[in-house]
């Protein structure tokens, strides 16, 4: 086993991306994302890589479109109304079919907001955000461990689908630090070539790689290609983890940081005699539709937890599709609920639900 060093979660996110390959980063500053640019800026040129500060978060999606379009795994980072910025570039690439990572590491909003954590840009990760009908695989993490393996993952998901892969974090993952260990580490020479990148013709017909299309039809062919892809995603490559379900009459639906949050609501009532159990969403999209709906089946109700007014409880209402009640409590503007106050939100679902 290696080795495990104690980091900020923002840079064991960008250790996790050179040890995957990537030499490659464009990016524009944003509080509380800055240390994963800067931790770029200072390792990129020791592996032989390049960090550029784009002019703009603009710029910043254009040039990582432009180093994918050449074949190298590439990466940006931004904080959400950075990433809003983003959307234009990112629509490009996914109708390009260009693979990369984008981390967001989210804040409270909307509009500029503040700099403390949140969860507000699901519906913006998950439902795609910018214009046309693509998606992106979107990968949210509990820990700085788990950033760093879901950063690793990201790069061979993004090259495996040629499509974005966006990595949601939050403030409060992004600075934290916790002992981190990588598992792997790969150099760019031990990657395959890509042979739809644009490398120069080298005796072959060139490759053209662009999202415009001007006929109708051949922009069609593209969309249900497209399609067909997302629904191999779908089949493939859902993550979640269930803790404490089998025999749960209460179950908690929360993501990223909020779950953790939650494990101690869990913990307390179970010491407690109440049965409640856990489902943690990792992949956001694709969503465990599936296991939800399965534990739904026994569930007395579910309670959806989010730092968000109320996004991801849309998705979970889906899935359940009826089978027991859904409630949801959630805290926004940046504003981090203790594992108490859930624990009372619990209970009072639970009195009410006895009542």
């Amino acid at each position: 086993m290696a080795d495990k060093i104690l980091m900020k979660g923002n840079e064991a996110i960008g250790e996790a991306a050179i040890k995957s390959g990537c030499r490659y980063f464009f990016g524009y500053p944003i509080t509380p994302q800055n240390e994963l640019p800067a931790y770029m800026a200072r390792r990129l040129p020791n592996e032989d890589g390049v960090f550029c500060q784009a002019e703009s978060e603009i710029g910043a999606i254009n040039m990582v479109y432009g180093a994918s379009a050449s074949g190298a795994r590439v990466m940006t980072s931004s904080s959400s109304p950075g990433i809003s910025l983003k959307q234009e570039g990112i629509s490009y690439m996914a109708g390009s079919e260009l693979p990369g990572v984008i981390v967001n590491i989210t804040r409270g909003g909307p509009g500029l907001g503040g700099i403390q954590p949140a969860q507000s840009d699901y519906f913006q990760a998950v439902k795609g955000g910018g214009h046309g009908d693509y998606r992106t695989l979107v990968l949210a993490p509990q820990s700085v461990q788990e950033a760093v393996d879901l950063t690793m993952e990201a790069f061979d998901l993004a090259d495996k689908y040629r499509n974005p892969v966006l990595i949601l974090g939050d403030g409060m993952i992004g600075q934290m630090m916790e002992p981190v260990e990588f598992k792997r580490d790969i150099s760019p020479e031990d990657l395959p070539d890509k042979e739809w990148a644009t490398v120069g013709n080298k005796g072959r017909k060139p490759n053209i790689i662009n999202s415009l299309s001007l006929q109708a039809e051949k922009l069609e062919e593209l969309n249900v290609r497209m399609q067909k892809k997302y629904q191999q995603m779908k089949e493939e490559e859902v993550r979640f983890e269930t803790i404490k379900t089998e025999d749960a009459e209460y179950v908690i639906v929360a993501f990223g940081s909020m779950a953790r949050i939650a494990m101690g609501a869990v913990e307390k009532a179970r010491e407690e005699g109440i049965k409640v159990g856990l489902i943690r969403p990792i992949s956001l999209f694709p969503f465990p539709d599936e296991v939800i709906g399965m534990v739904a089946e026994q569930a007395r109700f579910m309670l959806t937890l989010e730092m968000n007014c109320g996004q991801m409880v849309e998705d979970v209402r889906l899935a359940v599709n009826g089978r027991c009640p859904v409630y949801f409590y959630g805290r926004s503007g940046g504003v981090v609920p203790t594992t108490g106050e859930i624990y009372e939100q619990l209970m009072e679902q639970v009195r009410g639900e006895k009542e």
